[in-house]
């Protein structure tokens, strides 16, 4: 039966390789003179191929003993970044992240888009990064069109506002103090999502758009903790940052849906 062999997080490839040749030979129950019998190589070679080290690795010699041991190699690329990056080639989440950007700038902070941040398998986006020159305020919001998992994306928030300080000081700014959020599409589908991990989100979340808005324009208002607010990117509403049904807004959602908002954004 092929065994399925994926990358760790630290291994060297060539180390990887040489355990894998060396644990199915030896369940094999064959030696390193059989399997080169087998592959059509010297036993020296093999010996050097199981060492793992990387300046003897030879990838043709690897896949010739891959095939003949029956093993079947995978690359894991489930990357958080990778993930962050084809979300952020999304049309909606482009408008929602473009919408938020445009009326920040107008506040008077400076606004990046996908900032890099980490590195390797801890590499990932932040959607966008803004700095206030006037007060050192740095603002990290996480932007979802959808909400699946409040757990991944509390984690994943957690994460980026740890990077956001190394990220903004490459950037050239000087933050002070942070505040996050989790911004939602307006849709019912997500009002619904809130309400159903209104618990979790109230302990994550505390604070609503209201307290953030009065902080996004004024330098001088209190830092509110992190706060969940939804976006419609059509809206020329003044207080541009709207509450979740969670916390007392009155009027429906103007999207049903993921896919209502995008035939209505086409």
């Amino acid at each position: 039966m092929p065994i399925e062999v994926i990358r760790s997080q630290l291994d060297p490839i060539g180390v990887q390789i040489a355990r894998v040749v060396r644990d199915v030979r030896v369940g094999f129950g064959w030696s390193q003179r059989e399997l080169a019998r087998r592959a059509g190589c010297s036993q020296s070679m093999i010996a050097r191929l199981e060492s793992g080290d990387a300046r003897h690795l030879d990838l043709a010699l690897a896949d010739k003993v891959i095939r003949e041991l029956g093993v079947r190699p995978s690359f894991d690329a489930r990357l958080p970044g990778l993930a962050d990056r084809r979300r952020q080639q999304d049309r909606v989440h482009a408008r929602c992240c473009g919408y938020v950007g445009r009326h920040l700038s107008a506040l008077g902070w400076e606004v990046r888009h996908e900032v890099e941040v980490g590195g390797g398998r801890g590499r990932g986006w932040i959607d966008l990064l803004a700095f206030r020159p006037a007060d050192g305020g740095l603002f990290c919001p996480e932007m979802k069109t959808e909400l699946h998992d409040a757990g991944a994306i509390q984690r994943t928030l957690a994460w980026y506002e740890r990077e956001s300080w190394a990220a903004a000081r490459a950037i050239g700014w000087r933050p002070k103090r942070l505040g996050s959020a989790l911004v939602l599409l307006c849709t019912a589908e997500c009002d619904e999502r809130v309400a159903d991990n209104r618990v979790l989100l109230s302990q994550a979340f505390p604070a609503n758009a209201s307290a953030l808005m009065d902080w996004l324009r004024e330098p001088s208002a209190p830092l509110p903790p992190r706060a969940v607010a939804m976006v419609d990117p059509r809206s020329r509403r003044r207080d541009w940052l709207r509450s979740t049904r969670r916390d007392g807004r009155r009027t429906a959602a103007p999207y049903r849906d993921y896919a209502d908002a995008a035939a209505r954004l086409r």
